[in-house]
């Protein structure tokens, strides 16, 4: 692992309350933010929510496609602040919150990936537990792999 790559993330409790927000709101379709924070370490600061812009628009249900226009505000308004974008979140409102192969392709890497969606576990799905966040480092080549996270403070 090199210095660039997180070991761990951590995501601050306001960070944390605005990215499930803005992702549940999107439900049915898939919600999307980018998450700007600083290195060294890893830590989430700020949600930039964001409009979901896939085309077309009834498969926002299953896709999402970040607007460009957004992304370079973000970076601008993040730079502005001393912080960065150090990468993304959506929402699988009907899957498990794992990288599909679009969601992959679609990435540059190396991205951190956040993913919102149903329990991965069976039976906590079945006993009506909330949606699950996990956490993915995707590097420049190779799969993606799973992250912690915590929220601390």
């Amino acid at each position: 692992m090199n210095a660039d790559t997180p070991a761990e993330l951590g995501i601050g409790r306001r960070a944390l309350t605005v990215l499930e927000a803005v992702l549940q709101a999107a439900a049915p379709r898939e919600g999307c933010a980018l998450l700007l924070g600083r290195r060294d370490p890893w830590r989430i600061a700020q949600v930039w929510p964001c409009l979901n812009v896939w085309d077309p628009p009834a498969e926002r249900i299953r896709r999402f496609a970040l607007d460009p226009r957004e992304q370079l505000q973000a970076q601008k308004w993040a730079r502005a602040r001393g912080l960065e974008v150090l990468g993304s979140a959506h929402s699988h409102p009907a899957t498990e919150p794992l990288p599909s192969a679009l969601d992959c392709a679609l990435a540059f890497g190396p991205t951190l990936m956040l993913i919102q969606g149903r329990p991965v576990d069976g039976a906590i799905a079945a006993a009506g537990a909330g949606p699950e966040l996990a956490c993915w480092w995707l590097p420049e080549q190779g799969p993606p792999r799973p992250l912690a996270w915590r929220m601390d403070d």
